[in-house]
């Protein structure tokens, strides 16, 4: 991939940086998670140094190509504004005349903000030619263009596919920091290597199950994929979540492991409760003993510590979607004991985004006691899935 340093002196270039703003927002639109926009923080720091002046653009939500209140870019404006120590205006367009006014009127070392690229319905257009109409807009705004969001690169949009296609263009820090983080569990594990994965379905994990179920030597299901598979061994799930039309596929998956002498592991015990809610009572039952009339939400403290175990002595880790609800106190201990066991361990550990982020810095861990925390969930599991990210594969020579 080009670097920064490809594009030689920036002082008084201006550059478009795509970077993945998309964080959570409270009803009060207060951000509940600004780790998005602090990992961001790297590329935009050496381009200031270097005296560019700095177009930062970005997506929030789904405003499905439409101009939404709700969708603005405001809240991150300030909060980039205090991370970076310096005012980062907020243009109220993305290529339009306040946009170019405000890149107009940057000094070297200053950086706005563009309004959220997804208010024009070109930016994620499935017709190229509209998508090319829109990065000629960009392209014309800037000197050279780098790439930075990571938790996009795997979708051909405007402002972080064809754009590059335009101006001289580089990965960031952040997204070559991604890709040589995750081509680590890609290329040359080194082992053990475990992989644990998570979350509400099975249908959203069948390509990187696919995937790494050649790779690894173990692989850990938890949340409430667990049930498909748990069903898939004939176990009663009482009213937890299933995939009914992903049963015979988790059998397969069971049947693939075992042929090629990988441990897939399922829960032993799971933390069951009448109801999906924070204030539910939790009673912890064996995986085979779920009533009919209860759902599961966590994995078990037995299952717990057998996972535990598996991640301590790993020498390459990954993890994606937490294995239980870990918004509710009552069922997050075992998304804690995943993180601790991860934090804890010597391996080369990797927290695949999304869920996973939010719940290793809700639940209180350190970021920094993991190798790698990654910025994007479903970037991140087309990685895995060995599939090609065009907003990379636009950036390598």
């Amino acid at each position: 991939m080009r670097t920064i340093d490809s594009l030689g002196d920036l002082a008084g270039k201006t550059v478009f940086v795509r970077s993945d703003f998309n964080v959570p927002l409270d009803a009060d639109r207060n951000i509940t998670d600004d780790g998005r926009i602090r990992a961001a923080l790297p590329t935009l720091k050496r381009l200031l140094a270097a005296g560019a002046k700095v177009a930062v653009a970005a997506h929030l939500g789904r405003p499905k190509g439409k101009v939404n209140p709700d969708f603005s870019l405001a809240p991150v404006a300030a909060r980039l504004s205090e991370l970076l120590g310096e005012d980062v205006a907020l243009a109220s367009d993305t290529v339009g005349e306040d946009a170019k006014a405000k890149i107009a009127a940057l000094k070297n070392g200053q950086a706005v903000l563009l309004e959220n690229v997804r208010f024009d319905a070109r930016e994620d257009s499935k017709v190229d030619a509209d998508r090319e109409s829109l990065a000629q807009e960009y392209a014309a705004l800037a000197d050279a263009f780098v790439s930075d969001g990571f938790g996009v690169v795997h979708r051909k949009q405007a402002s972080v596919y064809d754009i590059a296609k335009l101006l001289p263009s580089a990965a960031g820090e952040l997204v070559f920091k991604e890709i040589d983080s995750l081509s680590r569990a890609t290329q040359n594990p080194e082992r053990p290597y475990t992989v644990v994965l998570g979350g509400s379905k099975v249908s959203d994990k069948l390509g990187v199950i696919d995937n790494l179920i050649e790779v690894a030597d173990r692989l850990l299901i938890g949340g409430g994929m667990a049930y498909t598979f748990l069903k898939a061994q004939g176990y009663e799930i009482g009213t937890s979540l299933l995939e009914a039309d992903q049963v015979d596929a988790a059998a397969g998956y069971l049947a693939k492991a075992a042929a090629k002498g990988v441990s897939l592991m399922l829960p032993t015990d799971v933390v069951i409760a009448p109801k999906f809610a924070a204030d539910a009572p939790a009673t912890v039952v064996a995986a085979d003993a779920i009533p009919s009339d209860q759902m599961g939400l966590d994995i078990g403290p037995e299952t717990s510590a057998a996972y535990a175990d598996a991640i301590s002595d790993s020498k390459t880790i990954v993890w994606n979607g937490p294995v239980g609800v870990f918004e509710f106190e009552a069922f997050a201990n075992g998304t804690k004991a995943i993180a601790q066991a991860m934090q804890d361990g010597e391996g080369f550990s990797i927290v695949g985004g999304g869920d996973s982020a939010a719940a290793v810095r809700n639940l209180g861990f350190d970021e920094s006691k993991f190798s790698h925390i990654s910025t994007g969930g479903g970037a991140s599991l087309e990685f895995l899935e060995g599939k090609v990210l065009p907003g990379i594969a636009v950036l390598e020579d």
